[in-house]
């Protein structure tokens, strides 16, 4: 899968694929769990899970270090740093299992025993979507692997692509969490011919909120991506130079985002219909495009050019969806769809290009020589930026900002 690494790095990757390989069981009951607590209404253990992976991996980085001081740059200590990483990764994933076991056995769904009533009608209900889902969530990594591919031939451009995705996860986790979780349900409550108004009504929500939750998003990752990328990384043996390859990754991720969610929530539109095949063929036609799409934009953008490829497909696969859907539905207003879409991209780019003005004037008029400094810029950058797009998003008058404010207002008050 990477015939371009070094012979050092191919064999760490070897130690650290065998000792996480129980991730592939412990990922099953982590989604299992996931589920189980999000159908007893309990969504606040599920979302903050994930942190006991990260909590052991910095603990096992954090002992590592202090272990080593300053013997830690050494190269006969990559390979003990390289297992400590993928033993914390696994002990993280244990911890999450059981923390949720816990949680489950509270809400009384803790027991586990065996059935296997196939002719049950919800249980063939669903294996009908599940089938063609699990393979078209694979079809996705195929893709992911492709990349990787492509990426071992280039000099830190797999390190480059993680450390920019770890970025760009953490606002896609928790909107898809407030926007693409409770609408599911919503989607399958409305797809007999006659709720078929309302479905795309709700259809048009789930793009905008979307929308208007990763456009301003986006304009900040790309026009404050060396400064997010100092202030996060830029620490210890993370350098300038370090900082100079991830941020135009980061920059092009941030391009992406909405392409990224809206496609998701098209895709729960076919789950709710009971329709996992168009999923599954979508994906099947992007392994090749993405395949093609690498090899060309590889060579004129280097790493950024995988992440472009990445997004033209979510691109694609946005557009297809959309047309099947129109077909399928008796039409979508789409026309009326893509001027309120043009008009957000419009606030976006506009608040981008203010927020690197404010970028652009600090750096000569007060610098970015300190931790502090590049704190302070960034704080203001990116508020500015928010409240240009908000302010311009008002003038469009779309009833989703009221929605989006009004969870946003429920979110806060409720904590």
């Amino acid at each position: 899968m990477a015939p371009g690494l070094d012979p050092l790095a191919r064999n760490i990757a070897i130690e650290q694929l065998q000792i996480m390989a129980p991730l592939a069981v412990l990922a099953g009951l982590i989604g299992i769990g996931f589920g189980t607590l999000n159908a007893s209404d309990q969504y606040w253990l599920p979302s903050i899970s994930p942190l006991f992976s990260s909590l052991a991996l910095i603990v096992g980085v954090g002992l590592l270090m202090v272990q080593l001081g300053e013997q830690i740059n050494a190269p006969r200590y990559l390979q003990l740093s390289s297992l400590i990483l993928a033993g914390g990764t696994l002990a993280g994933a244990v911890l999450q299992w059981l923390a949720q076991l816990v949680a489950q056995w509270r809400s009384g769904m803790g027991k586990l025993r065996l059935r296997f009533n196939w002719q049950q009608p919800g249980v063939k209900e669903v294996i009908a979507v599940m089938v063609p889902a699990t393979l078209s969530s694979g079809m996705l990594h195929i893709n992911v692997y492709t990349d990787l591919y492509f990426a071992s031939y280039i000099a830190s451009a797999a390190a480059a692509l993680r450390y920019a995705n770890f970025i760009v996860l953490t606002p896609l986790g928790i909107v898809s969490n407030m926007i693409l979780v409770p609408l599911l349900p919503v989607f399958s409550r409305l797809t007999t011919p006659e709720n078929w108004p309302e479905l795309k009504v709700r259809i048009r929500q789930g793009l905008l909120l979307t929308a208007l939750t990763m456009l301003p998003l986006s304009a900040i990752f790309i026009s404050q991506a060396t400064p997010i990328i100092q202030v996060i990384y830029e620490h210890f043996n993370f350098d300038r130079n370090a900082t100079q390859i991830v941020a135009p990754v980061l920059a092009a991720y941030g391009l992406g985002m909405f392409f990224y969610l809206g496609r998701d929530v098209l895709v729960r539109v076919f789950y709710a219909l009971g329709d996992g095949e168009t999923p599954f063929r979508v994906s099947i036609l992007n392994i090749f495009v993405n395949g093609v799409l690498d090899f060309l934009l590889v060579n004129l953008f280097a790493t950024p050019g995988l992440v472009f490829a990445t997004i033209a497909v979510n691109l694609i696969s946005l557009v297809m969806f959309l047309a099947i859907l129109n077909r399928r539905l008796n039409g979508l207003p789409l026309g009326e769809w893509g001027r309120a879409f043009l008009g957000l991209t419009a606030c976006s780019v506009a608040a981008g290009a203010v927020s690197w003005g404010i970028r652009w004037s600090w750096q000569h008029v007060l610098g970015d020589d300190s931790l502090l400094l590049q704190i302070l810029q960034l704080l203001l950058a990116s508020t500015v930026a928010i409240a240009v797009f908000g302010g311009l998003a008002l003038q469009l008058n779309l009833p989703e900002l009221e929605i989006l404010t009004a969870r946003l207002r429920q979110k806060l008050l409720r904590r």
